[in-house]
């Protein structure tokens, strides 16, 4: 996708400078660009063009020492205080796993990357911002007052691309993929599911089936899955905040999925968005885009694994929060009795979905 005409990279700055407080993905949705191509037309002035490729990046993020590490979707953003120091690299997927930050990594969505300086009234802001080939964010990671500057320095360094130009070229946005079921194979559904030993078996159960997971959850009823009211998002995280107990917070897009493992202490909502607020830890959850949450009982080897799963207007997933592992169980008996007390959608209130379950194909 190419710039509009009328948006050369000044124009952008230009018209930046007239909304400096609009965040970066809304500033880039209203002028039809990509948050990439917003970056990108600061190179050279604060923003370097680095290597994207995760195995040469992330092992060099535990010398920046406490940073803030920052995963979205159009509905939710996480954000979490800690290191990077406990990488470990993969083909297909790649992982950090620390108690403060833990991530999935797709290498095949890091495709564009940029380490950016921007002064604002507290001082100098630094991060390194992952993008996909579309341009759409797929990780950040923002320094922190305790944060190793001459690691920062010594990265951007080693790392920066020959290529510096601030006009940048990105592919069209794939289309999300619709819920994909097949109503004929729901016994087969059912039966396999039961089978399960781990909770990973089970993309390769919907795969085998010609289903993704949203499509198999429409089709497999109860007690496998139970479509619950979208108000229950908010009603859960309230009653694990007064419960005191520890869960599991899934957030993220194809290129990256980050993990929160612990309490929720403080809610704070403000219009359409509930907040966690809590030290080292924030998340953003808009509850207007909660369009269909389900509670979802899948068997492992170490009990269920109980989990509550929001997916958006276009069937794209939110949010998952699981019940923290507590010794050799996959579920807390609190955390089971909190979902199971969550309000079942009224089959009057389900609507008629535009991206309507298809029987997959043979």
């Amino acid at each position: 996708m190419s710039l509009p005409q009328s948006l050369d990279p000044l124009a952008i700055r230009q018209l930046r400078q007239e909304n400096p407080k609009m965040r970066d993905r809304d500033f880039a949705a209203q002028h039809k660009i990509s948050e990439a191509q917003l970056v990108a037309a600061y190179q050279g002035e604060g923003v370097t063009r680095i290597s994207a490729e995760i195995a040469e990046v992330f092992p060099r993020l535990a010398a920046l020492g406490e940073v803030m590490a920052l995963t979205r979707n159009d509905s939710c953003v996480i954000e979490k205080v800690g290191t990077y120091s406990d990488f470990r690299p993969g083909k297909h997927a790649s992982m950090v796993l620390t108690a403060e930050i833990d991530l999935r990594l797709f290498p095949r969505h890091f495709a564009i990357a940029f380490a950016v300086e921007r002064s604002s009234d507290t001082g100098t802001r630094r991060s390194l911002q992952f993008f996909d080939s579309a341009g759409d964010a797929v990780h950040k990671v923002h320094l922190r007052d305790a944060s190793n500057l001459q690691a920062w320095e010594d990265l951007v360094r080693d790392l920066d691309l020959p290529d510096q130009e601030a006009v940048l070229e990105v592919s069209p946005r794939q289309a999300p993929e619709a819920a994909k079921s097949a109503p004929s194979k729901v016994d087969a559904l059912r039966t396999e599911w039961a089978k399960m030993t781990d909770t990973h078996q089970f993309r390769q159960l919907t795969s085998k089936l010609k289903m993704n997971r949203l499509g198999a959850y429409r089709i497999a009823g109860e007690p496998l899955a139970r479509e619950l009211d979208p108000g229950a998002v908010d009603t859960m995280l309230h009653a694990v905040r007064d419960a005191g107990i520890e869960v599991m917070i899934f957030v993220g897009n194809p290129g990256c999925i980050q993990i929160h493992s612990g309490p929720v202490k403080t809610l704070r909502s403000m219009g359409p968005w509930q907040n966690i607020l809590d030290p080292g830890f924030d998340l953003h959850l808009r509850l207007d885009h909660l369009t269909e949450v389900w509670a979802v009982n899948k068997p492992t080897q170490r009990g269920p694994a109980i989990s509550v799963e929001a997916f958006d207007s276009e069937g794209q997933i939110i949010l998952q929060v699981f019940g923290r592992r507590d010794g050799d169980l996959d579920h807390r008996p609190e955390w089971g009795k909190i979902v199971a007390a969550l309000p079942t959608r009224s089959a009057a209130a389900i609507p008629q979905h535009a991206n309507q379950t298809i029987e997959a194909a043979e």
